[in-house]
C-alpha cells in the first residue's frame, strides 16, 4: 500500500477559488503527518486495456477528487482506490436533476422540480405546451437551471412566459430543468459544510442585486446561527447521498422552513472559512485521515 494520497484536479481549471482547495488541504493533512501529491486528471492515467483497467493511482492510499469527472472516479474505485467523495456521490450532486431523485421521499423539503425535455436538434423551435404547463405547475417567476454547473452559472430566472421561452431556447440542448421559486428566500440562503456526516461550519449568503447568493456572482456570507432544522436538514441530505464531505445550499421558505436547493460536493472552503473562523480544511483532513486509518 501507498501510504501517500493523491489529490485530483480538474486539468483545465484555473479558477483561484478551486486552485486553493487542493493546497489547502494538501496542507492541513501534511500538519497531521499525510503526505499527498497534487495531480491534474488528463484522463490518460486510468483506463482498461486487455479487458482490465489500469491505473497509475493503483494502490494510493486515497484519492480526493476535485473534478467531476464521473469515468475517472468510477475506474479510480473499480482500481480499488479509496475516493474522497465516492463516484456515486460525486455523480448524484453534479446533476441537479439526480440530486433531487435521490432526495426524494427522504422527508426533506425540496423546490418543487420537473426535468426538462432533451432535444437533440437546433433547429426544432421549443414546446410552448412545455412552457405553460411549468407556469401551470410552479408558477411565475420560475427557475430554469441546467443540469451541470456551479458557481450560480446556467441558473436563469423567468418572470414571463416569453422569458420563459427565451431561456428554453438558450438550454434546450442541455439537460436542464424547471424548478418553483422560493420568494421567501430571494437573494440570500445558508450554506452548510457537512463533514463525516456532521455540520462543521455555515453562513448565510447574501446578495443585493441577484435572485443567486453565490460569492462568486457579488454576493457576501454572514455569520449564521443555524437553525437547528437546518442542520438536520443538511445532515440528512448529505447522509442520504452518501457525501464524505458536502456544501448544502438551504433556502429559507416560509415561517423559515429549510428548503434544500442544490448540494455540492466540492464546496470551496475558502469564503466560509473566512467568515466562520473554522478550519473546514482541517476537519476535512481529519475525516480522511479517521476513515483511511492513516
Amino acid at each position: 500500500m501507498n501510504e501517500n494520497g493523491i489529490i485530483l484536479i480538474n486539468a483545465y481549471s484555473e479558477l483561484k477559488a478551486g486552485l486553493n482547495q487542493p493546497h489547502r488541504l494538501q496542507y492541513e493533512l501534511a500538519l497531521r503527518g499525510v503526505k499527498t501529491e497534487i495531480v491534474k486528471n488528463y484522463g490518460y492515467d486510468s483506463g482498461i486495456f486487455g479487458g482490465e483497467i489500469v491505473s497509475k493511482y493503483r494502490g494510493a492510499a486515497f484519492c480526493v477528487f476535485l473534478d467531476k469527472d464521473k469515468y475517472a472516479a468510477t475506474l479510480l474505485e473499480k482500481a480499488g482506490v479509496r475516493l474522497f467523495n465516492t463516484a456515486k456521490a460525486i455523480r448524484l450532486c453534479d446533476d441537479k436533476v439526480e440530486t433531487f431523485i435521490a432526495l426524494s421521499g427522504s422527508g426533506l423539503n425540496l423546490a418543487d422540480t420537473i426535468p426538462g425535455a432533451l432535444c437533440y436538434d437546433k433547429n426544432a423551435p421549443v414546446s410552448k405546451k412545455i412552457a405553460r404547463v411549468a407556469i401551470e405547475k410552479l408558477g411565475l417567476p420560475l427557475v430554469v437551471k441546467e443540469s451541470y454547473g456551479s458557481l450560480g452559472k446556467g441558473v436563469y430566472l423567468a418572470e414571463t412566459e416569453a422569458e420563459l421561452l427565451s431561456i428554453m431556447e438558450k438550454v434546450k440542448l442541455k439537460p436542464h430543468l424547471f424548478q418553483k421559486f422560493v420568494f421567501t428566500s430571494r437573494g440570500t440562503d445558508a450554506r452548510v459544510i457537512v463533514i463525516g456526516g456532521k455540520v462543521a461550519a455555515a453562513m448565510k449568503r447574501v446578495s443585493d442585486n441577484d435572485f443567486r447568493s453565490n460569492l462568486d456572482l457579488g454576493g457576501h456570507g454572514e455569520k449564521i446561527n443555524l437553525p437547528e432544522s437546518f442542520r438536520v436538514a443538511a445532515e440528512t441530505a448529505a447522509k442520504t447521498l452518501g457525501l464524505d464531505y458536502c456544501g448544502v445550499d438551504v433556502l429559507f421558505g416560509e415561517n423559515d422552513k429549510p428548503v434544500i436547493c442544490e448540494v455540492n460536493s466540492n464546496a470551496f472552503f475558502g469564503g466560509i472559512e473566512k467568515v466562520t473562523g473554522v478550519n473546514v480544511a482541517g476537519l476535512y483532513a481529519e475525516h480522511i485521515i479517521k476513515e483511511t486509518g492513516l
